[in-house]
């Protein structure tokens, strides 16, 4: 086992990577972040994936997502809705126990969709505010996701009425994470 402060500065660097991907678009990236039956030595021709390591993900208004097959299409789905994306992460705090290690974090998104019909560049921008929490399981190879949570963080508006976020969802509901 490595010493506690190597292991924490691994997670971190599988978390940016993951964020990272997302923003480039790679969807290939992307996969090869989240865990697999391989990763925990199950062999997938004698057990069912979803028996072991079920990675599941929960993006803002969604409902949970399980197995590699569900999370890694709602991931499609939402790069080929999304023409720009950034993450600015803060509030970061990464939690390392034996092979499992938790990381919690604010991410605040910047996010455009596809441009409008008179040819400008990018679609409007949208800002959005959600708190994350990533878990991930040491693998032979590293560090990899084994799940995803992402919840709106409700804002005061200027009325002074609460914001759910809900409004900042995609136009067919999906999440920007």
């Amino acid at each position: 086992m490595s010493a506690p402060h190597t292991d924490v500065e691994q997670v971190e660097a599988a978390n940016t990577a993951f964020y990272e991907a997302l923003e480039r678009g790679d969807f290939d990236e992307v996969s090869t972040l989240w865990l697999t039956p391989s990763d925990l030595g199950v062999d997938e021709e004698y057990h069912d994936p979803a028996d072991s390591g079920v990675i599941s993900c929960v993006h803002p208004g969604w409902p949970v997502l399980t197995g590699r097959g569900e999370v890694l299409r709602s991931y499609a789905l939402i790069m080929a809705n999304t023409d720009y994306i950034q993450f600015f992460l803060t509030d970061v705090h990464v939690s390392v126990t034996g092979d499992t290690a938790l990381v919690t974090c604010t991410e605040n998104i910047l996010s455009g969709g596809p441009a409008p019909a008179d040819g400008a560049e990018l679609g409007p921008l949208v800002g959005q505010l959600v708190v994350a929490t990533n878990v991930f399981r040491r693998t032979p190879t590293g560090w990899k996701l084994w799940s995803h949570h992402a919840s709106p963080v409700l804002a005061e508006s200027n009325d002074g009425d609460d914001d759910t976020g809900a409004s900042d969802a995609e136009p067919d509901g999906g999440p920007l994470t």
